[in-house]
């Protein structure tokens, strides 16, 4: 990206596919910076389209924007915590597997030949694990910024 210009709000936008309202959320939230205006028009360099990646990334593996943020640098450069990489992978682990027992368990009732589900053997076992937590709802992402 040596060499390049300055991009228009609407530049980085299309190029990020995200809207500009969102570029304005990150940069409320610290994640980003613009360089300054023409016009009324928020210009960035061109280096943010590796930070953006970087947010989008972090995002789908399901880290916060708070612990986002602490994947980087004062300077802005990437400063990324194994160990930190490493327990979320564990955790993403950990969802598969449960993911996974409840797939097997849901494509087990719908084709269960029993009268009634409540009269299923497994799926009693699917509820009684939903019961006790051991099948537990995703959990809660912060909401997509506007």
């Amino acid at each position: 990206m040596a060499g390049m210009t300055e991009l228009d709000i609407a530049e980085v936008a299309h190029r990020a596919g995200v809207p500009a309202s969102t570029l304005r959320f990150y940069e409320e939230k610290g994640l980003i910076s613009s360089t300054g205006r023409r016009g009324l028009r928020r210009q960035y360099d061109p280096g943010v389209l590796e930070r953006l990646a970087l947010i989008a990334l972090g995002r789908t593996a399901g880290f916060s924007l708070d612990e986002i943020a602490h994947m980087f640098a004062p300077d802005g450069r990437p400063r990324i915590d194994r160990r930190m990489l490493e327990a979320k992978a564990d955790e993403l682990d950990r969802r598969i597997r449960e993911l996974g027992v409840l797939r097997d368990s849901l494509r087990h009732a719908a084709a269960c030949p029993a009268p009634s589900h409540l009269e299923c053997p497994t799926f009693r076992r699917l509820l009684d694990a939903a019961a006790s937590g051991a099948v537990a709802p995703p959990r809660k992402r912060a909401p997509k910024p506007p």
